[in-house]
């Protein structure tokens, strides 16, 4: 007896039609239509019948029940996207109000930490995820959504298609990174895993990707496995690409460019966790004292 899906109302389906319009990622429709159900949860009727009123007792109602800044402001933004695209009702947001988040440092692994990381992980596919995330820079997004055609040995690049803010970029490819590419690519065919001029990180199924969830389950479980106690996700191997360029003296605006970021003083963030950089600077202290 085959299980039916349950059915899409027309409202949710306007919803999708309008963000497939804008091409928006995977995990952003995900995110916005999750806000909008919670919505509507809250609220008990359907969400187009929501009021100014409304939509401001339940900010207030997510702040009561300890929603991060981080939550909070994503579900605005699926909020948002609903009332001002969906229904062409932007007047309703007018008293939902995003928050500041606080900037916080990030954590930072060794290259110790990171070598044992890599070398900890399950099995192959994602030892070499891993390895190329930390020697890219790449988002997890990014990592997952590489092909093998995107590996470019003649001018050692990796090609970036539509990355964050749907734009293309390339990433270095170092020598190293491509010997471990083409030992795996080679295991990888002799095991029917993965297709010609498919995914370079296959999932169960080679027509898909592996996805982002598995990846971090699979950095997570490494993590365990390796006796590293900081808090570690994919986006600590980012970090990590970042500062230890910087500490090897590396120009940050190059580092701006590798990493994808708009803004100089998103990267110029890792200048204050390049603690390689901090040592070398003297404190007036020492100064009093010298001769």
């Amino acid at each position: 007896m085959e299980t039916q899906k349950p059915s899409i109302s027309p409202l949710r389906q306007r919803m999708i039609e309008d963000m497939r319009m804008r091409k928006l990622g995977d995990r952003t429709q995900e995110g916005y239509v999750r806000a909008v159900r919670y919505f509507a949860k809250y609220l008990g009727r359907s969400p187009d019948t929501a009021t100014v009123e409304d939509l401001r007792n339940y900010q207030l109602y997510l702040v009561d029940h300890g929603t991060s800044p981080t939550s909070l402001n994503a579900a605005i933004c699926g909020l948002k996207f609903f009332f001002t695209v969906t229904l062409d009702r932007p007047e309703l947001m007018a008293k939902m109000q995003p928050v500041h988040l606080p900037r916080k440092l990030p954590v930072i692994l060794s290259p110790d930490e990171v070598k044992r990381l890599i070398a900890a992980a399950g099995n192959l596919k994602h030892q070499t995820a891993l390895a190329l995330a930390y020697a890219t820079g790449l988002r997890i997004s990014e990592v997952v959504s590489l092909k093998v055609a995107d590996i470019d040995s003649q001018r050692m690049t990796l090609r970036v298609e539509q990355g964050k803010g749907q734009k293309d970029r390339y990433a270095m490819l170092s020598p190293l990174l491509l010997q471990r590419l083409r030992v795996w690519w080679r295991v990888a065919h002799a095991q029917g895993k993965m297709l010609d001029g498919g995914w370079l990180f296959p999932g169960q199924d080679p027509v898909r990707h592996l996805s982002a969830r598995q990846l971090d389950r699979a950095i997570h479980a490494a993590a365990d496995e390796a006796g590293i106690d900081k808090r570690v996700s994919m986006h600590s191997l980012r970090h990590a690409f970042a500062t230890h360029l910087l500490e090897q003296k590396v120009d940050i605006r190059l580092i701006q460019v590798l990493l994808g970021h708009k803004k100089l003083e998103t990267t110029a963030l890792y200048a204050q966790v390049a603690t390689d950089i901090l040592r070398e600077v003297v404190s007036p202290l020492e100064k009093l004292n010298s001769p």
